[in-house]
């Protein structure tokens, strides 16, 4: 694994706008500098022996966090993960149910010279998927046209929504965003993955989450048409519709009106994986030691709330240091996950973001920061696979 430098293409900037990337604050360099949050002024390139070890890696992670899912709705430790009560049995439903899920992003922490190591889990609304499927592939071609990379994301949504369209309740899914997202990104990642389903030969409605209407009289969810609602793909967090009075229609409703991704996916989104699976995997070479609401015997540390996002609300505690975030989270509680940096290249510190899509691995995109914590001052760039 190394960081290399290079020329960025002459109208890069109107190519990835043409490309979809139409958001995106800067990110922020040394000092605070401002930095385009699409940088490919500098690439990350691995081995091919990396990227296989790296793919063992996130099935591995993947197939545990299943196992800890499994373990969750078995021994009924909804309250670790702060759900309402009035939520447990349809969680459990939903897993018994298999309710059908598509895509997720492990966040890693990866130096080239050991396992990768999970950070965390974002298995319910990842985004960065434009960036990571359609940008650095086009990067890729006009730049080192003779070189690969592990970038299989575009082709394996289309696969994956061909293999669970038969077990939705209809051929029609509403693909929903949240108006209150002001970037954009919300909307442009729910326009890509709907066009990913509508290759696969699924009928396709936009409109934002917010747009969606509950008749009372029929007892079901309709769209801006009066039409019925019978799946919906949100880019909305499970722990924001649990707390909403809307919310409890969406849980009750299931699964004449299904989502994805599906309501078990609630365990996974939620940083109290990261202890659970510690408990039921202690030792193992991907994973950092992790508890729940105290430190345990760990002497440097993170502290995580269990729902935060961006970075928000960490607490960095090591020997003679405290570095904190802020933000509105940590009122569910809080995971303390081992102390481990992530490595530094030329001064900044990359976070490998390994994509799932159905079981299986897919993809890596990486964010940069200068900072010890990954926040919402990362910027993106591409990598590649030399092929000789």
């Amino acid at each position: 694994m190394e960081r290399r430098t290079g020329e960025p293409r002459p109208g890069w900037e109107k190519t990835v706008a043409e490309q979809g990337l139409v958001y995106g604050t800067p990110g922020r360099g040394p000092g605070g500098a401002a930095r385009p949050y699409w940088d490919e002024s500098v690439h990350y390139v691995f081995s091919m022996d990396e990227i296989l070890a790296l793919e063992a890696d996130v099935e591995l992670l993947h197939a545990m966090c299943l196992e800890a899912v499994d373990h969750v709705v078995t021994t009924e430790r909804y309250r670790d993960f702060g759900l309402p009560e009035w939520a447990f049995e349809a969680v459990a439903a939903s897993w018994r149910r298999h309710d059908p899920h598509v895509y997720g992003r492990f966040d890693l922490r990866y130096d080239g010279r050991g396992p990768a190591k999970l950070l965390e889990y974002n298995a319910d609304t990842p985004t960065t998927l434009l960036e990571a499927s359609i940008l650095q592939w086009y990067w890729l071609k006009d730049t080192h046209p003779d070189d690969d990379q592990w970038n299989s994301l575009h082709e394996r949504l289309v696969e994956r929504w061909g293999e669970i369209k038969s077990s939705l309740p209809s051929n029609q899914i509403h693909f929903t965003w949240s108006s209150g997202d002001a970037s954009g990104e919300d909307h442009v990642t729910v326009a890509y993955l709907q066009e990913t389903a509508a290759e696969a030969g699924c009928d396709t409605v936009g409109l934002a989450i917010e747009d969606i209407g509950w008749d009372s009289a029929l007892d079901e969810f309709v769209d801006l048409e009066e039409v019925r609602i019978s799946t919906v793909f949100k880019l909305y967090p499970w722990e924001w519709v649990l707390t909403d009075e809307f919310g409890k229609h969406v849980v009750r409703n299931l699964p004449e009106t299904l989502w994805i991704e599906p309501l078990w996916k609630a365990l996974l989104s939620n940083k109290a994986l990261l202890a659970i699976l510690w408990e039921m995997y202690p030792g193992h070479p991907n994973l950092l030691p992790a508890y729940l609401d105290d430190p345990g015997i760990l002497t440097e540390y993170v502290r995580k709330p269990k729902l935060g996002r961006e970075g928000a609300n960490i607490s960095i505690v090591s020997p003679g240091s405290e570095v904190s975030t802020g933000g509105v989270y940590g009122e569910e509680g809080y995971v303390y996950q081992l102390f481990d940096p992530l490595p530094e290249f030329d001064g900044f510190r990359p976070v490998l973001g390994a994509w799932v899509v159905g079981d299986n691995a897919a993809g890596l995109g990486i964010r940069e920061t200068v900072g010890l914590v990954t926040d919402d001052g990362a910027a993106f760039v591409p990598h590649r696979i030399p092929v000789s």
